[in-house]
């Protein structure tokens, strides 16, 4: 029962990026490279958060809630600073391939680079905040025999696979606005992100959890996906299956050779 749960949970949490990462990024080199640089800097974040509670609870002496919400903002604010320097080097770095390149234009858009970006946040993200309940999802124990809700395992699947969503989301939509000086949209990206995992704080009270933080993940989700540069018509084009005919059509009654008589 312990292996079920543990690769169900497994694969609720990270089934989606897994396909992401297989269907949009292992094929291209480029991207690869995108994904590792991505993961370095939110590692780079998770550092400078774990050192800034380490002095705060020396400082302090204590470990109450009202320290560890002021932890958690930090942390969320320290990730989008992450996220800034990254989009800062990767800029360069795609003026650095488009000088490079043999038409002037970079082999990767920074669109591309924002989703793989944030992906890569979402995925490092979403293994730091459930690996040691997948750890305790393999057994020995029984969730809930003791009065405890038994959908802890589940519900932390599901909010980790939210979380990962929300990233590749957020990394879009924070590069946009980074690009075109939007103040609005690196606002609404970071207090969204800081209503995340404000969030998360209603635990135990899971369903109160879940229902939010997925409403705002399909609304975050509608956002990015505007903000790439899709629309209804789009989709309805994926779906449909129709290719639209490529070049100009030619006439071919001029070119005919005129009868024998």
């Amino acid at each position: 029962m312990g292996a079920a749960v543990f690769f169900g949970c497994a694969g609720i949490a990270f089934g989606p990026a897994a396909a992401l990462v297989l269907l949009t990024v292992a094929p291209e080199p480029l991207r690869v490279i995108v994904l590792v640089a991505g993961a370095f800097f939110w590692l780079l974040s998770l550092l400078a958060a774990s050192l800034l509670w380490f002095v705060a609870v020396q400082l302090s002496g204590r470990e109450d809630a009202a320290l560890l919400l002021l932890g958690a903002a930090a942390a969320v604010l320290l990730q989008e600073l992450c996220r800034f320097a990254c989009f800062k080097i990767l800029k360069k770095a795609d003026e650095g391939l488009a000088t490079l390149s043999e038409d002037g234009q970079s082999p990767i858009s920074l669109r591309q680079m924002a989703y793989v970006s944030g992906l890569s946040f979402g995925i490092i993200s979403g293994i730091f905040s459930i690996i040691n309940i997948l750890a305790d999802s393999a057994g020995p124990g029984t969730v809930g025999i003791h009065g405890d809700s038994p959908y802890y395992f589940i519900t932390s699947a599901f909010l980790t696979m939210a979380l990962v969503l929300l990233h590749t989301f957020w990394g879009i939509i924070f590069f946009d606005a980074c690009e075109r000086r939007r103040a609005g949209g690196l606002g609404l990206v970071v207090g969204s992100h800081l209503l995340t995992s404000g969030l998360t704080f209603l635990n135990p009270c899971y369903e109160a959890t879940l229902g939010p933080i997925f409403i705002l993940t399909l609304c975050t989700g509608l956002w990015a996906f505007g903000t790439a540069g899709g629309s209804f018509r789009n989709v309805l084009k994926c779906l449909s299956c129709k290719q639209e005919p490529e070049g100009q059509v030619m006439l071919y009654s001029a070119l005919q050779v005129p009868p024998e008589e």
